[in-house]
């Protein structure tokens, strides 16, 4: 048996079984080898019957006295046993024909289970038992693991499964780093898989540390060669020419901040050499990272190359086409549009204009790797909001020329740690500089039991001219979650507030219905915007200078500064309202205190790490991120540095023996160059 064999491989795994397994990322025998435990029990004795406790979890052994049905609310089968010392009661509300065959007196039984209390005495309720002819051997010397589990397959039978794998001897054939407290990555695999009765939370925190550590290392390693890789490769490179980027920078009726220049220089540096791009940018909301896509998409056109700008929402998409239109159309250089709301007859005639290299810049959605776009040249992709596609919605794009320099740009500010894991193989820029005249936005926390308060005072704002929006966090008013619902709040604004014009905006609006409703607001033709979180990117509204968020403890750090992010755009003084609902987690009263501390993502970004992991930073439950079997970034970004440290100083073979064991366990898309 090899790690990659499938699960199927395994005894009494067949098709239904491993469909279970697949939920849990589970497909290959080495990826059960990787599906930790979460925690261990103690059955390394048989506790007396007579010494158990109510409450206490714990292994017994006895014989089996007596068995009947017992009849209340619902029907139950039980099976008292005897060790000789005490009595015990198992329990069973759903069994089989077979078990009720099995449990006849006479009989030993093994359980493990919670100890309650019954109508007669102590209890075990659908315990772990095992029915032997005599009284059962002495428990094995060591702890037992508890596993991630899913419907239909237990934490009993994923750990059967891997002790099948264990007995069989397979092994990762990982590698020995030098200097670590346990140096072979299958050792310590072994110990996590059976470790001994004896093994200490220490022992165990090592253990899972070491193979982390792993993980990362081979992750920061595959990045680096593929660096290396796109090194040697070559594309179109793209040297200074027309110097219409001299001519932009003149009309643009601001002056570009010192990160900004900065950042220019970096990008257009790398466009100047054949090897293809590969650059992140980073910045805050309001940073003007546009500004650098427009300078590196001038510098493509200038060449008579195409350049696509991808962005996750249709809104962002037509918003960065008419920026980019207003600066570049006055230089000569076309600017279309591709998204899925186009009308057939206005969509192939921008098919035509791409096909042929009229349009020079063109902006869209996910439209716009779609088999019918074709490029004439296309010489640069720029990805907004990168971490909102998967890998391979990039690289589509990407095969659209070839190999074009690549841009990806990110308003979620990045914490140094997860870069250096996540991004090895990019070279990275941050404009770390809010342009000049921007007053901070004024963050406040006040709770619900304020509410009417909070409504007189959006209301005074309006009527003075300022707009405001109002976010929700779900849509219709739900039992489970007493969130107040958009729909609510629209309805209650609109009673309270006779004159104002109240628009909404939420997830279950069509996509017309949505952008109607935002370019009202917009366009001011809208005082108060009552939205969901969809209004998290894609909206720049100077004169929108107020925000209340409802239910603020419901979002993470990143979405919530995302949110904020919309107001503070214009020269006004604005105030963001965090209206909470009291009780509150303590993380999320940590959270809504960060938030009214600093406005500084970057600081923002390394508390939400630090509180929540870093699921909310960048979305590792979406498609976007490469997510890891053991490593967990919030938990073991300590490592990071040490790891970065390790990956340059280790043998060129035991970089390559990592690499070859991990890379089945990576997003194909990570592996290949």
């Amino acid at each position: 048996m090899k790690p990659s064999d499938p699960v199927t491989a395994l005894h009494r795994v067949g098709p239904a079984a491993a469909r279970s397994l697949a939920r849990l990322g589970i497909s290959s025998v080495g990826d059960l080898l990787l599906h930790m435990p979460m925690r261990y029990e103690d059955r390394t004795r048989f506790v007396p019957l007579r010494e158990v406790e109510i409450g206490q979890s714990c292994l017994v052994a006895g014989e089996l006295v007596k068995s009947n049905f017992a009849y209340g609310r619902r029907r139950s089968l039980t099976a008292t046993i005897s060790d000789g010392a005490g009595f015990l009661t198992m329990r069973l509300f759903h069994f089989s024909r077979r078990q009720l065959e099995a449990l006849r007196p006479g009989v030993w039984l093994r359980c493990f289970g919670e100890v309650r209390a019954g109508p007669a005495g102590r209890e075990m309720v659908h315990p772990e038992y095992r029915v032997t002819p005599t009284r059962p051997d002495a428990p094995e010397p060591a702890l037992t693991p508890v596993y991630p589990a899913t419907d239909g397959f237990a934490s009993a039978r994923i750990r059967a499964c891997v002790e099948q794998v264990l007995d069989a001897d397979v092994t990762l054939d990982g590698s020995v780093l030098p200097g670590e407290r346990i140096p072979s990555l299958d050792a310590a695999v072994l110990f996590l898989h059976r470790p001994p009765a004896d093994a200490t939370a220490e022992a165990l925190g090592l253990a899972r540390e070491r193979v982390a550590k792993d993980e990362l290392l081979a992750h920061h390693l595959l990045m680096r060669e593929r660096q290396k890789l796109r090194a040697r490769q070559s594309t179109t490179p793209l040297p200074r020419a027309q110097g219409l980027g001299r001519e932009l920078l003149r009309s643009l009726g601001f002056r570009l901040t010192g990160a900004q220049r900065r950042v220019v220089s970096e990008v257009l540096n790398d466009l100047d050499s054949p090897a293809p791009m590969m650059r992140l940018l980073q910045g805050d909301v309001g940073s003007g990272k546009t500004v650098v896509a427009a300078f590196a998409a001038i510098r493509a056109a200038e060449h008579g190359c195409q350049t696509a700008i991808m962005a996750p929402t249709e809104i962002l998409a037509e918003q960065h086409y008419e920026t980019l239109s207003g600066w570049l159309s006055p230089l000569g250089i076309e600017v279309s549009l591709v998204t899925g709301r186009l009308a057939a007859g206005e969509r192939r005639a921008r098919l035509a204009q791409i096909a042929c290299g009229e349009a020079l810049v063109v902006a869209g959605t996910h439209a716009l790797f779609q088999g019918s776009v074709e490029f004439a040249s296309l010489a640069l992709t720029i990805i907004d909001e990168q971490h909102r596609f998967g890998v391979h919605q990039r690289m589509q794009l990407r095969q659209k020329g070839d190999l074009p320099h690549q841009l990806v740009m990110t308003a979620t500010p990045i914490p140094r740690t997860l870069t250096m894991a996540l991004y090895a193989d990019m070279d990275v820029s941050v404009i770390d500089e809010l342009p000049p005249g921007r007053p901070a936005v004024h963050t406040s926390v006040v709770s619900s039991s304020r509410r009417p308060e909070v409504v007189d005072r959006l209301i005074s704002a309006c009527r003075t001219g300022r707009q405001a929006y109002w976010i929700c966090t779900l849509i219709e008013a739900s039992d489970s979650l007493d969130s107040q619902a958009a729909e609510n709040v629209a309805k209650t604004l609109r009673d309270a507030a006779s004159g104002l014009r109240i628009g909404l905006v939420h997830g279950r609006l069509s996509a017309t219905e949505r952008a109607q409703a935002m370019a009202g607001f917009k366009n001011g033709d809208v005082d108060v915007l009552v939205a969901t979180t969809v209004v998290e990117v894609g909206v720049d509204v100077p004169n929108a200078s107020l925000m209340v968020i409802d239910n603020p403890e419901r979002l993470g750090l990143a979405q919530l500064h995302q949110l904020r992010g919309r107001i503070g755009r214009g020269r006004r003084q604005s105030d963001c309202i965090l209206l909470f609902d009291p009780p509150i987690s303590d993380i999320a009263r940590a959270r809504l205190g960060v938030m009214r501390e600093t406005s500084d993502g970057f600081v923002i970004a390394e508390k939400d790490l630090e509180l929540r992991g870093p699921g909310d930073i960048l979305g590792t439950r979406q498609t976007g991120l490469q997510t890891f079997k053991v490593a967990d970034l919030a938990r073991d970004a300590a490592l990071i540095p040490s790891v970065v440290e390790m990956g340059a100083r280790l043998e060129a073979p035991v970089r390559r023996t990592i690499i070859d064991t991990w890379s089945p366990f990576f997003d194909d898309s990570y592996v290949e160059v």
